[in-house]
């Protein structure tokens, strides 16, 4: 069932993973998601995704970590099928490629985000890696700034990056920039490895943030938040 826009945070879609990130990404709100290869954090933008769109919001998805057709693949196999919501114009996907930018990637994609933001209530960017390789600071942090002025018009931007992107003065002056940051990392739990979530920081949020959250990617399924005890073995 779809719901209606009436609230100030958006639903991941998942009861027990909102109430581990203070109820929600408030909307209007620009959000970073980052962490080390293969932690999780393509999974948890895309229920945020789902979560978003039916929540009853437009969204526009520039990606260099897939094509429609394989964003699509993906998320069928997490359960989180948005097909009609592409085929309705609901969600709108730019595949982005740095080789034709040019070394102005992070120009183009700002000038593209503007232009989407003028219809789509969420922009997410996954992921924002390859453009901001070799970028100067000024140039990334102009990105988060820029970013933020739209949010201040209402638009919802959501940035998910590797860590090893940038180094970590870089980061602190990005989250002081953001109005939430979600750190990924993966961890040896006994014979197997988990996927680690904490909640570095979410303004406005209606609970207490600062939780750890430690999950699982099963097929046909999606995320599976494990208890911690758990994960430890």
């Amino acid at each position: 069932m779809e719901l209606v826009k009436t609230k100030n945070v958006v639903s991941t879609g998942s009861t027990e993973l909102d109430d581990k990130i203070g109820g929600g990404i408030p909307i209007g709100s620009l959000s970073l998601i980052e962490g080390g290869s293969h932690s999780g954090k393509s999974v948890f933008s895309q229920q945020l995704l789902w979560g978003s769109l039916r929540n009853g919001f437009t969204i526009s998805l520039f990606t260099s970590e897939n094509t429609v057709k394989s964003l699509m693949r993906q998320m069928q196999s997490l359960n989180i099928d948005v097909q009609t919501y592409l085929l309705l114009g609901r969600l709108r996907v730019f595949p982005i490629e740095v080789s034709q930018s040019k070394g102005e990637a992070l120009d183009d994609l700002l000038t593209a985000i503007q232009q989407e933001s003028r219809h789509s209530d969420f922009i997410f960017v996954d992921a924002l890696t390859p453009c901001i390789v070799g970028s100067p600071v000024s140039a990334v942090l102009g990105y988060f700034e820029q970013s933020k002025r739209l949010c201040s018009d209402g638009t919802t931007v959501i940035t998910i990056m590797h860590s090893h992107a940038i180094d970590r003065d870089l980061l602190i002056r990005i989250q002081a920039v953001c109005d939430a940051h979600l750190r990924l990392r993966t961890e040896n739990a006994g014979s197997k490895l988990v996927k680690i979530m904490e909640v570095a920081k979410i303004r406005g949020a209606s609970k207490n943030t600062g939780n750890i959250i430690s999950f699982e990617i099963e097929p046909g399924i999606g995320m599976r938040i494990i208890p911690i005890s758990k994960a430890n073995g």
